[in-house]
């Protein structure tokens, strides 16, 4: 018996040390989504010829495009944002030559609503896609649409390792809206800005630069000083506490938060006087049709779309004359779920449900009883004592 206890011993700490190494290895092989600013200049669009002012325009451009559909759609703020973050981690692998980029954007919002429990149709994504892009703009798409999507997921989930589950700076925000006190109206109004500055901020790649805890803070700090709302006291504070956001993330200079927040005010800049990029990258050979014979992988397309005229580019939006009580122009038009930013606790989370979740349909009113006893039977009085002899019938009085 104490030899076969010690071999159950020795093989279970074998199977131990071998999960831990399983383990390590899949921690090892999980892909790193957070690159400096060096790497971001050295995309495959880049080795591909394009510039990067260009590229961080149809990066926005694809991001608000995904932005747009989704809120055309009542998708929720966390499927449009993770079909975002899709966009940008494909075109960290891939080129906008060899990938249109409202073709991608169109791909991670159908992947990001099945990831969230949002599903849409894709036949849905492309018939929305279809009223808001141009006819020069839809050509991309090929002539079977649906096709071009279906088989461009694979290349996708390829790309992404499978790696589907994101987390944003919302949950971040009100996380640490919870534990700051102050007045109550303009902590709300705070949070309120820094809402809409996360949103604002998927069109940047701040997603792929640092994680969303550091976004939430930034952009919380941001809001904090337009909103002329500052900090004085926080739920949890210590001595080692010596500003606000240290509670939440550490080591976070001030040199970082103004640099995020500059990227962010990059994106509400007067345009330039110089001339406006073209409207597409600068593609020479004939667009292939995506097929499941040449998306095996990411990297076995090599037949682009033609070179489009170009057009008038979009008006880009001013800057803000002064500080008001909303200092920029937001690109998704979305604010924050409504709740209770209480200095110390909320109620709930963020109430962002449809309408008849909050207001249920009227249901048919119940009449009044009919007066009189009930009856003994569904269908009706029961029989007479007369048709049953040795029944007793209960008579009510």
């Amino acid at each position: 018996m104490l030899i076969r206890n010690l071999q159950r011993i020795r093989e279970g700490g074998y199977l131990r040390r071998e999960l831990a190494q399983n383990v390590q290895s899949a921690v090892v092989t999980m892909p790193g989504w957070y690159y400096d600013k060096k790497e971001l200049r050295n995309t495959p669009s880049a080795t591909a010829g394009l510039d990067y002012k260009t590229e961080m325009r149809y990066r926005k451009e694809g991001a608000r495009f995904i932005i747009d559909t989704g809120m055309k759609m009542d998708l929720g703020y966390n499927t449009t944002a993770t079909g975002v973050v899709y966009f940008h981690r494909f075109y960290m692998f891939h080129s906008f030559q060899q990938f249109p980029r409202y073709v991608t954007a169109c791909c991670c919002l159908f992947l990001a609503g099945k990831v969230e429990e949002t599903p849409k149709k894709c036949k849905d994504i492309i018939k929305i896609a279809r009223t808001l892009l141009p006819d020069h703009k839809f050509t991309t798409f090929g002539c079977d649409p649906k096709e071009e999507v279906m088989t461009l997921e694979r290349i996708l989930l390829q790309t992404i390792k499978f790696d589907l589950q994101v987390e944003h700076p919302y949950q971040f925000l009100l996380k640490n809206a919870k534990c700051l006190k102050g007045d109550k109206a303009k902590l709300q109004k705070m949070v309120q800005m820094a809402w809409t500055f996360v949103n604002d901020s998927l069109c940047t790649t701040l997603c792929l630069q640092w994680e969303p805890e550091i976004i939430a803070v930034a952009l919380m700090y941001l809001a904090g000083k337009l909103s002329k709302f500052e900090v004085m006291d926080w739920v949890g504070r210590s001595a080692k506490h010596l500003r606000w956001w240290d509670m939440f993330v550490e080591d976070v200079t001030m040199d970082l938060l103004e640099d995020i927040c500059h990227q962010v005010l990059d994106l509400y800049s007067q345009p330039g006087a110089a001339k406006s990029p073209p409207e597409s990258p600068p593609l020479s050979a004939e667009k292939a049709p995506i097929s499941p014979k040449n998306a095996a992988n990411g990297n076995e397309r090599t037949q682009v779309s033609p070179e489009l005229p170009p057009v008038p580019a979009l008006p880009r939006l001013p800057p803000p004359a002064d500080v008001p009580q909303y200092p920029y122009q937001t690109f998704t038009h979305s604010p924050p779920p409504l709740a209770s930013y209480a200095p110390v606790s909320f109620l709930a989370p963020p109430s962002v449900f449809p309408p008849y979740l909050n207001n249920p349909p009227p249901f048919p009113a119940v009449g009044p009883h009919p007066p009189g006893p009930p009856p003994y039977f569904g269908n009706g009085l029961p029989p007479s004592q007369s048709q049953h002899p040795r029944r007793q019938c209960f008579q009510p009085s």
